[in-house]
Protein backbone atom coordinates (compact mmCIF):
# COMPACT_ATOMS: atom_id res chain seq x y z
CA UNK A 1 0.00 0.00 0.00
CA UNK A 2 1.23 3.19 -0.84
CA UNK A 3 1.03 6.14 1.61
CA UNK A 4 1.47 9.43 0.12
CA UNK A 5 3.09 12.74 2.29
CA UNK A 6 0.40 14.10 3.99
CA UNK A 7 -0.42 18.02 2.48
CA UNK A 8 -2.17 19.77 4.87
CA UNK A 9 -5.86 20.36 3.88
CA UNK A 10 -9.02 21.48 4.37
CA UNK A 11 -12.99 21.37 2.95
CA UNK A 12 -14.96 24.22 2.94
CA UNK A 13 -18.68 23.04 2.45
CA UNK A 14 -22.10 24.39 4.06
CA UNK A 15 -25.86 23.08 5.09
CA UNK A 16 -27.09 24.59 1.73
CA UNK A 17 -26.17 26.08 -1.30
CA UNK A 18 -26.46 29.51 -0.97
CA UNK A 19 -24.71 30.01 2.37
CA UNK A 20 -21.42 31.46 1.09
CA UNK A 21 -19.01 28.65 0.90
CA UNK A 22 -17.63 30.01 -2.70
CA UNK A 23 -16.93 33.55 -0.79
CA UNK A 24 -15.15 31.62 2.17
CA UNK A 25 -13.26 29.16 0.02
CA UNK A 26 -12.18 31.70 -2.65
CA UNK A 27 -10.76 34.24 -0.18
CA UNK A 28 -9.35 31.61 2.40
CA UNK A 29 -7.26 30.79 -0.71
CA UNK A 30 -6.47 34.04 -1.78
CA UNK A 31 -5.30 35.06 1.69
CA UNK A 32 -3.32 31.87 2.38
CA UNK A 33 -1.49 32.91 -0.99
CA UNK A 34 -0.91 36.99 -0.05
CA UNK A 35 0.72 34.92 2.77
CA UNK A 36 3.87 33.11 0.73
CA UNK A 37 2.20 29.57 0.65
CA UNK A 38 1.67 27.65 -2.67
CA UNK A 39 -2.17 26.99 -2.10
CA UNK A 40 -3.95 23.88 -4.41
CA UNK A 41 -7.67 24.80 -5.15
CA UNK A 42 -9.94 22.16 -5.32
CA UNK A 43 -13.71 21.85 -6.16
CA UNK A 44 -16.37 18.78 -5.27
CA UNK A 45 -18.33 18.22 -8.11
CA UNK A 46 -18.82 18.91 -11.78
CA UNK A 47 -18.60 22.49 -11.67
CA UNK A 48 -15.87 24.72 -14.28
CA UNK A 49 -16.47 28.15 -13.05
CA UNK A 50 -15.77 28.22 -9.00
CA UNK A 51 -11.82 26.40 -10.08
CA UNK A 52 -11.39 29.69 -12.48
CA UNK A 53 -11.86 32.05 -9.26
CA UNK A 54 -10.21 29.44 -7.40
CA UNK A 55 -7.23 29.62 -10.12
CA UNK A 56 -7.15 33.50 -9.63
CA UNK A 57 -6.96 33.43 -5.92
CA UNK A 58 -4.25 30.83 -6.11
CA UNK A 59 -2.00 31.56 -9.41
CA UNK A 60 -2.64 27.46 -9.83
CA UNK A 61 -4.99 25.40 -11.90
CA UNK A 62 -8.74 24.93 -10.26
CA UNK A 63 -9.25 21.20 -10.08
CA UNK A 64 -12.29 19.10 -9.77
CA UNK A 65 -12.89 16.00 -7.67
CA UNK A 66 -15.80 14.03 -8.38
CA UNK A 67 -16.50 10.85 -7.12
CA UNK A 68 -19.37 10.35 -9.77
CA UNK A 69 -17.78 11.04 -12.71
CA UNK A 70 -14.69 9.88 -11.80
CA UNK A 71 -15.10 7.50 -9.04
CA UNK A 72 -14.56 7.42 -5.65
CA UNK A 73 -11.00 5.28 -6.08
CA UNK A 74 -9.77 8.82 -7.70
CA UNK A 75 -10.92 11.20 -5.65
CA UNK A 76 -7.39 10.47 -3.83
CA UNK A 77 -5.29 10.46 -6.26
CA UNK A 78 -6.16 13.37 -8.56
CA UNK A 79 -6.02 15.40 -5.72
CA UNK A 80 -2.35 14.42 -5.09
CA UNK A 81 -1.38 14.92 -8.62
CA UNK A 82 -3.56 18.50 -8.22
CA UNK A 83 -1.64 19.19 -4.64
CA UNK A 84 1.94 18.28 -5.84
CA UNK A 85 4.88 20.96 -4.19
CA UNK A 86 2.30 22.54 -2.43
CA UNK A 87 2.02 24.02 1.15
CA UNK A 88 -1.23 23.41 1.72
CA UNK A 89 -4.65 22.92 -0.59
CA UNK A 90 -7.99 24.00 -0.01
CA UNK A 91 -11.16 22.18 -1.49
CA UNK A 92 -14.88 23.96 -1.87
CA UNK A 93 -17.83 21.42 -1.55
CA UNK A 94 -20.76 21.44 -3.46
CA UNK A 95 -24.38 21.97 -2.54
CA UNK A 96 -24.88 21.05 1.51
CA UNK A 97 -22.12 19.24 2.79
CA UNK A 98 -24.30 15.84 2.82
CA UNK A 99 -26.22 16.52 -0.55
CA UNK A 100 -24.79 14.02 -3.80
CA UNK A 101 -25.80 12.47 -6.76
CA UNK A 102 -30.24 12.07 -6.89
CA UNK A 103 -31.06 8.59 -5.25
CA UNK A 104 -27.20 7.42 -5.17
CA UNK A 105 -26.98 7.61 -0.79
CA UNK A 106 -23.43 10.05 -0.13
CA UNK A 107 -22.19 9.42 -3.61
CA UNK A 108 -20.51 12.68 -5.36
CA UNK A 109 -21.17 14.58 -1.90
CA UNK A 110 -18.63 16.97 0.01
CA UNK A 111 -19.39 14.38 3.20
CA UNK A 112 -18.00 11.79 0.71
CA UNK A 113 -14.75 13.48 -0.49
CA UNK A 114 -14.22 14.46 2.51
CA UNK A 115 -13.99 11.02 4.27
CA UNK A 116 -12.00 10.01 1.14
CA UNK A 117 -9.29 12.47 1.85
CA UNK A 118 -9.01 12.50 5.34
CA UNK A 119 -9.88 15.88 5.66
CA UNK A 120 -11.46 18.26 8.19
CA UNK A 121 -14.38 20.71 7.52
CA UNK A 122 -14.81 23.79 7.98
CA UNK A 123 -18.62 24.22 7.91
CA UNK A 124 -20.24 28.00 6.25
CA UNK A 125 -23.09 29.22 8.25
CA UNK A 126 -25.38 31.14 6.66
CA UNK A 127 -26.12 32.96 9.88
CA UNK A 128 -28.67 35.96 9.02
CA UNK A 129 -32.14 34.75 10.53
CA UNK A 130 -30.80 32.83 13.16
CA UNK A 131 -29.43 33.47 16.95
CA UNK A 132 -29.47 30.37 19.24
CA UNK A 133 -30.81 27.51 16.55
CA UNK A 134 -27.69 27.95 15.25
CA UNK A 135 -25.88 25.81 17.87
CA UNK A 136 -28.90 23.16 16.67
CA UNK A 137 -27.71 23.07 13.13
CA UNK A 138 -24.26 22.94 13.66
CA UNK A 139 -24.91 19.81 16.27
CA UNK A 140 -26.98 17.96 13.76
CA UNK A 141 -24.12 18.55 10.93
CA UNK A 142 -21.23 17.38 13.24
CA UNK A 143 -22.83 14.29 14.42
CA UNK A 144 -24.68 13.39 11.78
CA UNK A 145 -21.90 10.94 9.93
CA UNK A 146 -19.36 10.28 13.03
CA UNK A 147 -16.53 9.60 9.95
CA UNK A 148 -16.74 13.22 9.28
CA UNK A 149 -14.69 15.61 11.07
CA UNK A 150 -16.26 19.38 11.65
CA UNK A 151 -13.74 21.03 12.77
CA UNK A 152 -14.92 24.43 12.94
CA UNK A 153 -17.51 27.02 12.19
CA UNK A 154 -16.92 29.99 9.89
CA UNK A 155 -20.23 32.47 10.83
CA UNK A 156 -21.56 34.32 7.27
CA UNK A 157 -23.66 36.88 7.08
CA UNK A 158 -23.68 38.50 10.71
CA UNK A 159 -25.26 41.35 11.79
CA UNK A 160 -23.74 43.37 14.32
CA UNK A 161 -21.51 42.54 17.75
CA UNK A 162 -24.62 41.48 19.29
CA UNK A 163 -25.67 39.01 17.25
CA UNK A 164 -21.97 37.63 16.72
CA UNK A 165 -22.32 37.17 20.67
CA UNK A 166 -25.69 35.68 21.10
CA UNK A 167 -23.83 32.90 18.55
CA UNK A 168 -20.71 32.53 19.82
CA UNK A 169 -22.78 31.82 23.36
CA UNK A 170 -25.19 29.40 21.43
CA UNK A 171 -22.52 27.62 19.36
CA UNK A 172 -19.96 27.19 23.10
CA UNK A 173 -22.07 24.22 24.06
CA UNK A 174 -21.49 22.18 20.91
CA UNK A 175 -17.49 22.25 21.23
CA UNK A 176 -17.55 22.72 17.51
CA UNK A 177 -15.22 25.94 17.72
CA UNK A 178 -15.49 29.32 15.96
CA UNK A 179 -13.09 30.11 13.39
CA UNK A 180 -14.48 33.34 11.49
CA UNK A 181 -17.18 35.44 11.51
CA UNK A 182 -18.16 37.47 8.37
CA UNK A 183 -20.24 40.78 8.84
CA UNK A 184 -22.81 41.51 5.48
CA UNK A 185 -20.85 42.62 2.39
CA UNK A 186 -22.24 42.98 -0.58
CA UNK A 187 -18.70 44.34 -2.58
CA UNK A 188 -18.01 40.58 -2.52
CA UNK A 189 -21.43 39.57 -3.91
CA UNK A 190 -20.56 37.95 -7.90
CA UNK A 191 -23.10 38.08 -11.04
CA UNK A 192 -24.46 34.93 -10.96
CA UNK A 193 -26.33 32.99 -14.55
CA UNK A 194 -28.24 29.69 -13.88
CA UNK A 195 -26.78 27.93 -11.29
CA UNK A 196 -23.47 29.35 -10.88
CA UNK A 197 -21.37 32.79 -11.00
CA UNK A 198 -20.41 34.19 -14.17
CA UNK A 199 -16.67 32.79 -15.89
CA UNK A 200 -13.70 34.58 -14.67
CA UNK A 201 -12.98 34.70 -18.79
CA UNK A 202 -16.32 37.39 -19.38
CA UNK A 203 -15.28 39.43 -16.32
CA UNK A 204 -11.58 39.10 -15.43
CA UNK A 205 -11.08 43.39 -13.72
CA UNK A 206 -14.21 43.02 -11.84
CA UNK A 207 -12.98 38.98 -10.80
CA UNK A 208 -9.91 40.28 -9.92
CA UNK A 209 -11.55 42.68 -7.66
CA UNK A 210 -13.71 40.57 -6.16
CA UNK A 211 -11.33 37.70 -5.28
CA UNK A 212 -9.03 40.34 -3.62
CA UNK A 213 -12.12 41.37 -1.66
CA UNK A 214 -12.91 38.03 -0.15
CA UNK A 215 -9.19 37.72 0.38
CA UNK A 216 -9.67 40.39 2.81
CA UNK A 217 -13.25 39.66 4.34
CA UNK A 218 -11.59 36.53 5.17
CA UNK A 219 -8.30 38.17 6.65
CA UNK A 220 -10.43 40.77 9.02
CA UNK A 221 -13.11 37.76 9.99
CA UNK A 222 -11.31 34.70 10.32
CA UNK A 223 -8.37 33.04 12.41
CA UNK A 224 -5.69 32.31 9.46
CA UNK A 225 -3.37 30.47 12.43
CA UNK A 226 -6.42 28.22 13.55
CA UNK A 227 -7.36 27.20 10.18
CA UNK A 228 -3.90 26.23 9.02
CA UNK A 229 -3.71 24.29 12.24
CA UNK A 230 -6.83 22.61 11.48
CA UNK A 231 -5.47 21.94 7.75
CA UNK A 232 -2.00 20.02 9.41
CA UNK A 233 -4.21 17.70 11.27
CA UNK A 234 -5.48 16.15 8.19
CA UNK A 235 -4.43 12.32 8.09
CA UNK A 236 -2.24 10.58 5.83
CA UNK A 237 -3.65 9.43 2.40
CA UNK A 238 -2.95 5.71 0.96
CA UNK A 239 -3.13 6.19 -2.37
CA UNK A 240 -0.41 7.44 -4.83
CA UNK A 241 -0.44 10.37 -7.09
CA UNK A 242 -2.79 10.21 -10.74
CA UNK A 243 -0.31 11.24 -13.96
CA UNK A 244 -1.42 10.99 -17.13
CA UNK A 245 1.29 9.25 -18.83
CA UNK A 246 1.22 6.27 -16.37
CA UNK A 247 -2.53 5.85 -16.17
CA UNK A 248 -1.66 5.72 -20.63
CA UNK A 249 0.86 3.84 -20.55
CA UNK A 250 0.58 -0.29 -22.13
CA UNK A 251 0.03 -1.90 -18.83
CA UNK A 252 -2.12 0.05 -17.29
CA UNK A 253 -4.65 0.16 -20.31
CA UNK A 254 -4.38 -3.23 -20.47
CA UNK A 255 -5.68 -3.39 -17.40
CA UNK A 256 -8.42 -1.84 -18.36
CA UNK A 257 -9.16 -3.92 -21.69
CA UNK A 258 -7.85 -1.20 -23.62
CA UNK A 259 -4.55 -2.06 -24.93
CA UNK A 260 -2.98 1.21 -27.36
CA UNK A 261 -2.64 0.46 -31.15
CA UNK A 262 1.12 1.01 -31.51
CA UNK A 263 1.97 4.95 -32.03
CA UNK A 264 3.32 6.46 -35.30
CA UNK A 265 4.68 9.68 -36.82
CA UNK A 266 4.30 13.39 -35.92
CA UNK A 267 2.32 14.78 -32.33
CA UNK A 268 -1.29 15.43 -34.36
CA UNK A 269 -2.13 19.00 -33.93
CA UNK A 270 -5.35 19.24 -31.89
CA UNK A 271 -7.17 22.53 -31.29
CA UNK A 272 -9.11 23.13 -27.98
CA UNK A 273 -11.14 26.15 -28.31
CA UNK A 274 -10.94 28.24 -25.29
CA UNK A 275 -11.62 32.69 -24.81
CA UNK A 276 -14.88 33.60 -23.04
CA UNK A 277 -17.51 31.64 -24.97
CA UNK A 278 -16.26 28.28 -24.45
CA UNK A 279 -15.01 28.07 -20.31
CA UNK A 280 -15.63 24.59 -19.22
CA UNK A 281 -13.08 22.13 -19.65
CA UNK A 282 -11.28 19.74 -17.14
CA UNK A 283 -7.33 20.53 -16.54
CA UNK A 284 -6.47 16.52 -17.32
CA UNK A 285 -8.06 16.61 -20.62
CA UNK A 286 -5.38 18.27 -21.91
CA UNK A 287 -2.78 16.43 -19.86
CA UNK A 288 -4.30 12.90 -21.23
CA UNK A 289 -4.06 14.38 -24.92
CA UNK A 290 -0.71 15.90 -24.20
CA UNK A 291 0.63 12.49 -22.70
CA UNK A 292 -1.14 10.49 -25.13
CA UNK A 293 0.92 12.03 -27.98
CA UNK A 294 -0.80 15.22 -28.97
CA UNK A 295 0.34 18.81 -29.77
CA UNK A 296 -2.43 20.84 -27.86
CA UNK A 297 -3.17 24.49 -29.02
CA UNK A 298 -5.84 26.89 -27.72
CA UNK A 299 -7.36 29.33 -29.70
CA UNK A 300 -10.35 31.59 -29.13
CA UNK A 301 -13.52 31.48 -31.84
CA UNK A 302 -14.09 34.77 -30.96
CA UNK A 303 -11.13 36.31 -32.05
CA UNK A 304 -9.39 33.63 -34.09
CA UNK A 305 -10.59 33.81 -37.41
CA UNK A 306 -8.67 30.71 -38.93
CA UNK A 307 -7.91 27.49 -37.04
CA UNK A 308 -4.41 26.66 -35.70
CA UNK A 309 -2.19 25.99 -38.74
CA UNK A 310 -1.87 22.24 -38.84
CA UNK A 311 -4.89 21.42 -36.94
CA UNK A 312 -5.80 17.62 -36.98
CA UNK A 313 -8.46 17.76 -34.81
CA UNK A 314 -10.65 20.03 -32.86
CA UNK A 315 -12.09 19.47 -29.20
CA UNK A 316 -14.82 22.30 -28.45
CA UNK A 317 -16.08 21.90 -24.72
CA UNK A 318 -18.64 23.49 -22.76
CA UNK A 319 -19.03 27.51 -21.53
CA UNK A 320 -22.39 29.79 -22.55
CA UNK A 321 -22.07 30.36 -26.44
CA UNK A 322 -25.37 32.08 -26.41
CA UNK A 323 -24.22 34.91 -24.66
CA UNK A 324 -21.74 35.18 -27.58
CA UNK A 325 -24.16 33.89 -30.79
CA UNK A 326 -23.51 37.31 -32.13
CA UNK A 327 -20.09 37.38 -32.35
CA UNK A 328 -19.88 33.77 -33.04
CA UNK A 329 -21.75 34.26 -35.85
CA UNK A 330 -20.32 37.12 -37.14
CA UNK A 331 -16.93 35.29 -36.61
CA UNK A 332 -17.44 33.73 -40.83
CA UNK A 333 -14.33 32.41 -41.70
CA UNK A 334 -14.09 30.30 -38.56
CA UNK A 335 -17.31 28.94 -38.72
CA UNK A 336 -16.14 28.13 -42.45
CA UNK A 337 -12.70 26.71 -41.07
CA UNK A 338 -14.71 24.42 -38.51
CA UNK A 339 -17.13 23.09 -41.12
CA UNK A 340 -14.39 22.81 -43.73
CA UNK A 341 -12.16 20.52 -41.12
CA UNK A 342 -15.20 18.15 -40.03
CA UNK A 343 -15.73 17.58 -43.83
CA UNK A 344 -12.22 16.31 -44.11
CA UNK A 345 -12.77 13.84 -42.01
CA UNK A 346 -10.70 15.14 -38.85
CA UNK A 347 -11.95 13.57 -35.64
CA UNK A 348 -14.15 16.55 -33.79
CA UNK A 349 -15.68 16.15 -29.82
CA UNK A 350 -18.10 18.84 -28.88
CA UNK A 351 -19.47 19.23 -25.77
CA UNK A 352 -22.67 20.99 -24.64
CA UNK A 353 -21.86 24.97 -25.77
CA UNK A 354 -19.20 22.60 -28.69
CA UNK A 355 -22.85 20.63 -29.66
CA UNK A 356 -24.65 24.33 -30.01
CA UNK A 357 -21.56 25.62 -32.01
CA UNK A 358 -21.57 22.91 -34.68
CA UNK A 359 -25.26 23.17 -35.19
CA UNK A 360 -27.00 24.57 -38.31
CA UNK A 361 -28.29 27.73 -36.76
CA UNK A 362 -28.49 29.21 -32.70
CA UNK A 363 -31.26 31.26 -31.64
CA UNK A 364 -31.82 32.24 -34.91
CA UNK A 365 -27.84 33.05 -35.83
CA UNK A 366 -26.02 31.15 -38.46
CA UNK A 367 -23.15 28.56 -36.88
CA UNK A 368 -20.92 26.45 -38.31
CA UNK A 369 -23.36 23.85 -39.82
CA UNK A 370 -21.47 20.72 -39.05
CA UNK A 371 -24.98 19.19 -38.32
CA UNK A 372 -28.17 19.33 -39.71
CA UNK A 373 -29.79 20.76 -36.73
CA UNK A 374 -31.04 24.33 -34.89
CA UNK A 375 -30.11 24.83 -31.36
CA UNK A 376 -32.20 27.59 -29.31
CA UNK A 377 -32.51 28.80 -25.67
CA UNK A 378 -35.62 27.37 -23.51
CA UNK A 379 -36.48 28.29 -19.71
CA UNK A 380 -36.31 24.94 -18.83
CA UNK A 381 -33.06 23.73 -17.01
CA UNK A 382 -31.83 20.25 -17.85
CA UNK A 383 -29.42 19.48 -14.92
CA UNK A 384 -28.13 15.98 -12.90
CA UNK A 385 -25.66 13.16 -13.68
CA UNK A 386 -25.95 11.03 -16.22
CA UNK A 387 -24.92 6.85 -16.77
CA UNK A 388 -24.59 6.78 -20.38
CA UNK A 389 -23.70 3.82 -23.14
CA UNK A 390 -22.40 4.31 -26.62
CA UNK A 391 -24.68 4.12 -29.01
CA UNK A 392 -22.55 3.60 -31.79
CA UNK A 393 -18.56 3.56 -32.58
CA UNK A 394 -17.06 7.28 -32.43
CA UNK A 395 -13.62 9.17 -32.12
CA UNK A 396 -14.78 9.17 -28.18
CA UNK A 397 -15.89 5.41 -27.44
CA UNK A 398 -16.74 2.22 -29.09
CA UNK A 399 -20.17 1.05 -29.41
CA UNK A 400 -21.81 -0.51 -25.91
CA UNK A 401 -19.22 1.47 -23.86
CA UNK A 402 -20.66 3.36 -20.58
CA UNK A 403 -19.37 6.50 -19.36
CA UNK A 404 -20.62 8.83 -16.66
CA UNK A 405 -21.12 12.33 -17.35
CA UNK A 406 -22.97 15.37 -16.27
CA UNK A 407 -25.61 17.61 -18.28
CA UNK A 408 -25.90 21.57 -17.44
CA UNK A 409 -28.04 23.43 -20.13
CA UNK A 410 -31.05 25.49 -20.94
CA UNK A 411 -31.54 24.88 -24.66
CA UNK A 412 -32.45 22.19 -27.03
CA UNK A 413 -31.43 20.88 -30.05
CA UNK A 414 -33.47 20.26 -32.70
CA UNK A 415 -32.59 18.03 -35.98
CA UNK A 416 -33.27 18.90 -39.21
CA UNK A 417 -35.89 17.49 -41.48
CA UNK A 418 -33.74 15.71 -43.32
CA UNK A 419 -32.70 12.47 -41.97
CA UNK A 420 -29.13 12.61 -42.11
CA UNK A 421 -26.04 10.58 -41.45
CA UNK A 422 -26.05 11.35 -38.00
CA UNK A 423 -26.92 8.82 -35.30
CA UNK A 424 -27.19 9.10 -31.51
CA UNK A 425 -24.14 9.93 -29.28
CA UNK A 426 -25.63 7.54 -25.87
CA UNK A 427 -28.27 5.78 -24.42
CA UNK A 428 -29.12 7.27 -21.56
CA UNK A 429 -29.75 4.42 -18.37
CA UNK A 430 -32.43 4.56 -16.05
CA UNK A 431 -34.00 6.61 -14.85
CA UNK A 432 -33.36 8.62 -18.19
CA UNK A 433 -34.13 6.28 -20.81
CA UNK A 434 -33.26 8.60 -24.20
CA UNK A 435 -30.55 9.23 -26.47
CA UNK A 436 -28.92 12.26 -26.76
CA UNK A 437 -26.47 13.69 -28.89
CA UNK A 438 -24.90 13.00 -32.53
CA UNK A 439 -22.25 10.59 -33.81
CA UNK A 440 -21.53 11.79 -37.50
CA UNK A 441 -18.78 10.64 -39.88
CA UNK A 442 -15.47 11.54 -37.51
CA UNK A 443 -17.93 14.05 -35.20
CA UNK A 444 -18.89 13.98 -31.60
CA UNK A 445 -21.35 15.81 -30.26
CA UNK A 446 -23.32 15.53 -27.24
CA UNK A 447 -24.64 17.95 -24.68
CA UNK A 448 -22.67 15.39 -21.56
CA UNK A 449 -19.84 16.85 -20.01
CA UNK A 450 -17.29 13.97 -19.17
CA UNK A 451 -14.27 14.09 -17.24
CA UNK A 452 -11.67 11.79 -19.38
CA UNK A 453 -9.68 10.43 -15.96
CA UNK A 454 -12.32 7.75 -15.24
CA UNK A 455 -11.75 6.83 -18.59
CA UNK A 456 -7.98 7.59 -19.91
CA UNK A 457 -8.43 5.32 -23.16
CA UNK A 458 -10.42 7.88 -24.48
CA UNK A 459 -7.89 10.67 -24.66
CA UNK A 460 -5.43 7.70 -26.84
CA UNK A 461 -8.17 7.05 -28.72
CA UNK A 462 -9.17 10.30 -30.16
CA UNK A 463 -5.19 11.29 -31.01
CA UNK A 464 -4.97 8.14 -32.52
CA UNK A 465 -7.68 8.85 -35.17
CA UNK A 466 -6.35 12.29 -35.73
CA UNK A 467 -3.43 10.86 -36.97
CA UNK A 468 -4.21 8.07 -39.16
CA UNK A 469 -7.31 10.52 -40.69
Amino acid sequence: MVTSPSVPRLVVAAPSSGSGKTTVATGLMAALARRGLSVSPHKVGPDYIDPGYHALATGRVGRNLDAYLCGPELVGPLFLHGARGCDIAVVEGVMGLYDGAAGEGELASTAQVAKLLRAPVVLVVDASSQSRSVAALVHGFASWDPEVRIGGVILNKVASERHEVLLREALDSTGVPVLGVLRRAPQVDTPSRHLGLVPVAERRTEAVEAVAAMASQVEAGCDLPALVALARGAGALSCAAWDAGAVLAPAAEALMNAAPPPAAGPAPRIAVAGGPAFTFSYAEHTELLTAAGADVVRFDPLRDEQLPEGTRGLIVGGGFPEVYAAELSANEPLREAVAELALSGAPVAAECAGLLYLCRELDGRPMCGVLDAAARMTGRLTLGYRDAVAVSDSVLAGAGERMRGHEFHRTVVEPGSGTGPATPAWGMRAPERRVEGFVQNNVHASYLHTHWAAVPGVARRFVERCRTS
